[in-house]
């Protein structure tokens, strides 16, 4: 700590330095189709123990209360953005990827998990929880730089699912957690009014808290604009730490309350939500940084070869499937739901995920860390990069003649 103190002032210059060149790099994303996810990653892996810099960062504590402080903001974010009258068509289908879809991904790359290494069956599902849910910002960021245009509402079925899958993943992998500490002295009902449960009053307490937050705006009347923003995180901590006490699910309560205070007009809006859209960036930035530092790209190798078999099941096998069975009653013809499954980029959720094992001390925790550490860095780095050609390929994107004639 003391030497934190008397340094202070480098280290103000070097985190400077380094959102500086974070913000600079969406730049060269946007140039070169890169996921900004991936360019923050090696970025950290290159400051961290084994790369160039070496700052000894293994505080796997203080990494999950960063990730999981920077999900609030984040899902918040995403929930601001979303606008009701557009995923109202997809609603349907965009909760059943968020829970059967998620499911049945962690179930198939559990059974392939188990298979391949000396783990248990709940370790095995744990992993599969873990890396169940997509990552909106990822496949957004490549879909705006290459100018992509999809048609039948498969973007607004894509924003709803990424953001509201998230916390079944999240629900999934505290479960399975609990489970393995408990031996699995627990039964299937406990499990499905617990499920049920959290839901419900997330859910419940999400559309109330979004509904009465522009009230609240509109009746405050203070006369600094800045407080405004001010209020807005005070409000989101409040519904978040409501819903978990109440036994909900806070990153639920939050992405719906996002989503539901978006529908309405109140004073100062347009700042709150480009407050929370700058502070989302922020912390996407810290979080990816950070969980870079975690990583020890000098342990990789030793999942490498398993962990590359694990990501190809889950791009080929795991998430089609979940897509296919999910979608099965849906308007969405093959080709599209081929492309719903190929828009299943890992990112920072997994990965925060991924550091729970640590805190319940588990025997298998940076085994499990490397390997979805590993599967989150390939699928952002395949699938990232090949999106739009897939979306050409496939022949989903809107002529952009035929809209300006729709449009005139």
């Amino acid at each position: 700590m003391l030497e934190i103190i008397n340094n202070l002032n480098v280290y103000i210059v070097v985190i400077g330095v380094i959102l500086f060149a974070s913000v600079y790099a969406s730049k060269i994303s946007e140039k070169i189709g890169l996921p900004l996810l991936l360019i923050f990653l090696i970025l950290g892996m290159l400051l961290g123990s084994d790369g160039i810099v070496g700052i000894n960062f293994d505080n796997t504590l203080l990494a999950q209360a960063v990730g999981s402080i920077a999900l609030i903001f984040i899902l918040y974010s995403g929930g601001l953005d979303t606008y009701w009258d557009q995923i109202k068509p997809v609603v349907v289908s965009g909760v059943m990827l968020a829970t059967l879809g998620v499911l049945m991904t962690a179930i198939i790359l559990a059974l392939f998990f188990y298979l391949m290494w000396d783990v248990t069956f709940l370790e095995a599902l744990l992993l599969g929880s873990i890396v169940s849910s997509t990552d909106a910002a990822a496949v957004f960021m490549v879909l705006r730089s290459q100018k992509i245009q999809l048609k039948n509402n498969i973007k607004p079925l894509l924003e709803l699912e990424s953001g509201s899958n998230d916390p079944m993943a999240i629900f999934l992998t505290i479960t399975v957690l609990q489970l393995i500490v408990m031996q699995g002295n627990s039964n299937i009902w406990e499990w499905l009014v617990q499920f049920v449960g959290q839901f419900a009053i997330g859910g419940a307490l999400g559309l109330l808290c979004g509904y009465v937050f522009p009230k609240i705006c509109a009746k405050v009347n203070i006369s600094q604009p800045g407080l405004y923003p001010l209020i807005s995180v005070a409000w989101l901590f409040m519904v978040f730490g409501l819903s978990a006490l109440l036994g909900g699910n806070g990153y639920l309560s939050i992405y719906i309350a996002g989503i539901m205070t978006n529908r309405f007009a109140f004073p100062y809006k347009s700042h709150i939500i480009a407050f929370h859209d700058a502070v989302a960036w922020m912390m996407q930035i810290v979080v990816f940084l950070v969980l870079g530092l975690l990583v020890f790209p000098s342990q990789l190798p030793d999942v490498a070869l398993q962990a590359l078999a694990l990501v190809f099941v889950l791009m080929f096998v795991a998430r089609p499937l979940g897509v296919f069975i999910s979608l099965a009653k849906s308007r969405y013809d093959n080709r599209e739901k081929v492309f719903i499954s190929w828009v299943g980029l890992r990112g920072a959720v997994p990965i925060i995920l991924a550091t729970y094992p640590f805190v319940y001390h588990l025997e298998q925790a940076q085994l499990i860390f490397n390997v979805v550490f590993f599967m989150v860095f390939i699928s952002v780095l395949v699938q990232g990069m090949s999106l739009g050609f897939a979306a050409r390929t496939l022949g989903i994107t809107e002529d952009e003649n035929a809209e300006s004639k729709k449009d005139s």
